[in-house]
């Protein structure tokens, strides 16, 4: 009897875990997230979220996404995913450190990396979805990164640290990566 027990509790929960749907509800391909239907769900479906994301860590490998990017796809579509009406998830993303190499153009990156830089068709997706890309200019003279090598879906701004500042004043919740 205890072992007809288990082996209905593993095809229960091998059953269970085969039933979980991965979706990506804002932004097609990148950021995925698993619908939860059982959650207890603590989102305010009706609120507005304001989300600023910085990212200062180096991609573990050149060759692969970086995790760091596809977390801000990830967290777009764990809100929409939660409910929140897109219009009312307003996102904004700083980059500096020594995350910036990962986001040189396709040309430059190749050059570093001796590979086609494999983030490009993420930040087109996040740009697509409206939220703003930023490099900081003082990470690009630190570095003596050419401005002009930065993927085109990054606006330079003066600083990490003043955007971080600004987002900050105006409500906006700080994730770090």
């Amino acid at each position: 009897m205890k072992y007809l027990f288990i082996v209905f509790a593993l095809i229960f929960t091998c059953n269970f875990a085969n039933a979980q749907k991965v979706v990506h509800p804002l932004i097609p391909i990148y950021g995925p997230v698993t619908e939860v239907p059982f959650a207890t769900d603590i989102i305010d479906k009706n609120g507005e979220y304001k989300v600023l994301v910085d990212i200062t860590s180096p991609s573990a490998n050149p060759k692969e996404i970086s995790e760091f990017f596809e977390n801000i796809a990830r967290i777009a579509n764990l809100h929409i995913a939660g409910g929140v009406n897109p219009k009312k998830l307003k996102m904004v993303a700083v980059v500096h450190g020594g995350a910036v190499p990962f986001i040189l153009n396709n040309e430059t990156y190749k050059q570093k990396f001796g590979v086609d830089n494999p983030n490009l068709p993420l930040f087109a997706a996040i740009k697509n979805a409206g939220i703003p890309l930023y490099v900081c200019g003082q990470t690009l003279f630190k570095r003596k990164v050419d401005p002009a090598t930065i993927a085109p879906e990054f606006e330079t701004v003066l600083s990490a640290i003043t955007t971080i500042t600004t987002y900050v004043n105006k409500g906006y919740v700080f994730l770090k990566f």
